[in-house]
């Protein structure tokens, strides 16, 4: 993990063509697991004049410590990251006092993420399949104060709260609580209940509850079908 001396807001002469008057520096952590994805997007934000990246991370522990250390103005983070998810991550954030707003990066499923995020505490969802200058107005959006989403996920969470549409989603997991979608995809990764215990810092009991949990809200019948379920979900989505 790389991280550049933490820098105090400043300002920065904005070009002609955008306003005379200055732009707000801002400082930008990464917290994401794939290195060359993490790099390209450094460089790609690193080209606007008024963005540093001050630091990345491709887990938690350093993710919280790079946070801390740096202030930076904004986190930009993915679902997926080694040994547990950026939704604990955000949630962990919220709990230390920390409050940097997030927004979450990843190629997950939107109808199941975006809201998850959301109730967690970030300020905005982003799809990777989206071109790089919508990621910079999702970025200043969240920096105004906003909160950040498709207007296909907008609409979607509107028609919700208004009660005439329940969920986009067929799958059922929405059903699931965090932690029991995040057990669901270690298991559709291969993990045993004691590996998945000892990534999430879980009792083996534990994580056997979120099992049967997960089984009953998705109708399965044993374990054959649960891993079966998962790993097919992990094949298509590459969560």
């Amino acid at each position: 993990m790389a991280v550049a001396n933490p820098l105090p807001p400043r300002s920065v002469p904005s070009s002609s063509s955008e306003s005379e008057t200055a732009r707000e520096f801002f400082k930008v952590v990464i917290v994401e697991d794939h290195r060359m994805f993490r790099e390209w997007l450094t460089q790609m934000l690193s080209r606007n004049s008024d963005c540093e990246v001050c630091g990345e991370a491709d887990n938690i522990q350093d993710a919280q410590r790079l946070i801390e250390t740096t202030n930076p103005d904004i986190a930009i983070l993915d679902i997926t990251l080694k040994g547990s998810s950026g939704l604990e991550l955000i949630k962990d954030l919220r709990a230390r006092g920390l409050n940097t707003p997030v927004l979450v990066l990843s190629m997950h499923e939107e109808t199941l993420y975006a809201e998850r995020v959301l109730r967690a505490g970030a300020r905005g969802y982003i799809s990777k399949h989206e071109a790089s200058s919508t990621l910079i107005k999702a970025i200043r959006h969240v920096l105004s104060g906003q909160v950040y989403l498709s207007d296909k996920m907008t609409a979607t969470l509107l028609e919700k709260v208004s009660g005439r549409k329940s969920s986009s989603s067929t799958s059922g997991l929405e059903l699931l609580a965090d932690r029991e979608l995040e057990v669901f995809q270690l298991i559709g990764k291969g993990h045993n209940g004691r590996e998945i215990a000892q990534l999430l810092h879980l009792g083996e009991t534990t994580v056997d509850t979120y099992r049967a949990r997960i089984k009953e809200k998705l109708r399965l019948r044993n374990a054959a079908e649960l891993y079966s379920r998962a790993a097919q979900w992990v094949h298509e989505t590459g969560a």
